[in-house]
């Protein structure tokens, strides 16, 4: 299990968050439906750092974007987004 360092709680278990997806997996409305389906399901996995979207819905319920290696699971950064954003 994860600690994940929320911006706005602290430090909590990755019980109370839940994974969205990654944040270049993000399709923009109107496109080609099969250019959608193979940016969303046909692409590589590579290891190092990825940016996933992630929501603490147990906590202060804000979205937050995670910097996160693939293969080790180290957290390198968090940040949240939105208008939960701090300034």
């Amino acid at each position: 299990m994860l600690l994940i360092p929320c911006p706005h709680c602290g430090p909590r278990a990755q019980t109370e968050f839940s994974y969205e997806r990654t944040v270049d997996s993000v399709v923009q409305p109107g496109g080609d439906p099969t250019e959608a389906m193979e940016h969303l399901f046909t692409r590589a996995n590579p290891r190092g750092p990825d940016e996933e979207i992630w929501r603490h819905t147990y906590g202060c319920r804000a979205w937050l974007i995670m910097t996160r290696h693939r293969a080790t699971h180290a957290i390198e950064a968090m940040r949240a987004v939105g208008p939960e954003a701090l300034p």
